[in-house]
């Protein structure tokens, strides 16, 4: 739901970059009033945040008893479950010490290698996804479609963003991370392929939705898949860092898919995809752990 939500802002900036990127309103290019715009909403986040509740679990680790009470409280008012706690919470009855867990803990047993294991993941999947999601007019140029249609084709195929996950709400929760991480993946590949070999645009928008809905599927579920891995006392330390591989590769990423699509055209684009995927199959497939049903603090 989080996800839907989130990429609702996909086809918007779509429709703005398909609109007015042709254009030069007031002499300024159409693409500069599209950063414009999308910069200016991001301030909102300033005032979204004051609204924002820390995490009760969080509080209760690090001793602030009461904060956390207070707000589960508020939690249950606002769901009407109200009353349905205990008086007496576990929280109130004692203080779980907490470890302190340093920065170079991380590269030492036990988390050593669910930090390698997602750190890997993280470079290889950000291929999959901007390597697709960010280039999809160019993709569509390289296939002889004009630039006004290319962007009218990637507005089409932006609806997907905040379709796919809400579907996947369904099941989200039904089956393994990592096995819906890895079926999102081995999707990717048989779409990605497809849309390298096809012509017909309204088989590639078909192909594009498909594949876009693949990439969203992926993404939420590893979101919550690189949280739930790790223990309170470091989850946000230890999954910020394995998502800054996928910053790193985000940032390279661009310029090796340009290579790619230079010497390769659209088919080595979606080879270098392939692999790239492959390499997150594996890895979930072979080394992610189960997190269904377990406590979000088992190690």
């Amino acid at each position: 739901m989080n996800q839907s939500i989130m990429f609702v802002a996909v086809p918007v900036v779509a429709f703005l970059a398909w609109w007015l990127v042709p254009l030069a309103p007031y002499g300024v290019e159409g693409w500069r009033w599209v950063v414009l715009i999308g910069a200016a909403a991001s301030m909102i986040i300033w005032v979204l945040r004051l609204f924002l509740p820390e995490s009760p679990l969080w509080l209760a680790r690090h001793g602030r008893n009461e904060e956390a009470l207070r707000i589960l409280t508020t939690l249950e008012a606002a769901s009407g479950g109200a009353g349905s706690r205990p008086a007496t919470s576990p929280a109130r009855q004692a203080v779980r010490s907490t470890t302190n867990v340093s920065f170079a803990d991380l590269f030492r047993p036990p988390y050593l290698s669910l930090v390698v294991l997602f750190m890997v993941f993280n470079l290889c999947q950000a291929f999959g996804f901007y390597g697709f999601a960010n280039w999809v007019p160019t993709l569509l140029v390289e296939k002889g479609i004009n630039v006004t249609k290319s962007l009218q084709y990637s507005f089409i195929v932006a609806f997907a963003y905040p379709i796919a996950p809400l579907l996947a709400s369904s099941f989200a929760d039904k089956f393994e991370r990592r096995w819906i991480i890895a079926g999102a993946c081995v999707a990717i590949i048989v779409f990605g392929m497809a849309f390298a070999q096809l012509t017909e645009p309204a088989l590639l928008i078909v192909c594009g939705v498909l594949l876009t809905a693949c990439n969203t599927t992926m993404s939420y579920a590893y979101h919550a898949y690189q949280t739930e891995v790790f223990p309170t006392q470091i989850r946000a330390r230890a999954s910020g860092l394995v998502y800054s591989m996928s910053r790193l590769s985000a940032t390279f990423s661009g310029f090796i898919v340009a290579y790619m699509l230079k010497e390769g055209g659209v088919t080595g684009v979606f080879g270098l995809i392939t692999a790239a995927m492959l390499i997150v199959v594996i890895a979930m497939a072979l080394f992610g752990p189960n997190v269904r049903g377990k406590p979000l603090d088992a190690v």
